[in-house]
């Protein structure tokens, strides 16, 4: 029998919750494994944490929200930081961002429609010498233009279309 992504998911997050059990202060670490998980923390989650610790759900969304680090929706396969840097703004970052929100039809905070791509505005990477620079995962690009940042995200979408 094959098991659904959601499936094999759900049953990695059990096997943390057994591991954890009730302990009061596992709530962050529960939270980080749902978000290795499943790439953010779904609402099914913080209820099962609940339940488990004896939190309110109430006090499980406060620590939610009050860490940046956790997410309550979903993100796209690859993430897109624009750097909004004084040495980016100065060389044209806004440039960069509209022609990405333009190339992909999304905005800041937002998933394209085929949950490939998510883009975010972040204040600095600390790579001033690259700007304008964007990093899409873990890998930077700088002194980009609007052409070049389109010709980078067609070749994610073009090896995206290969691997299928």
């Amino acid at each position: 029998m094959v098991s659904s992504s959601k499936e094999i998911k759900d049953e990695l997050f059990s096997r943390k919750l057994r591991k954890y059990g009730n302990e009061r202060g596992a709530v962050i670490p529960l939270l980080q494994a749902a978000q290795e998980i499943y790439s953010y923390v779904p609402k099914e989650v913080i209820s099962m944490i609940s339940e488990a610790t004896k939190i309110p759900q109430s006090s499980i969304y406060g620590v939610v929200t009050f860490y940046k680090q956790f997410r309550l929706k979903p993100v796209g396969k690859h993430i897109i930081k624009v750097c909004q840097g004084t040495a980016c703004h100065v060389n044209g970052a806004n440039e960069i961002m509209k022609a990405v929100e333009e190339h992909l039809n999304v905005k800041e905070d937002e998933n394209t429609d085929d949950g490939l791509f998510t883009l975010q505005s972040v204040a600095c990477l600390g790579c001033c010498s690259l700007s304008p620079a964007v990093m899409i995962d873990d890998e930077t690009y700088g002194k980009l233009t609007p052409d070049s940042i389109r010709g980078i995200l067609d070749s994610y979408r073009k090896n995206e279309g290969e691997k299928k």
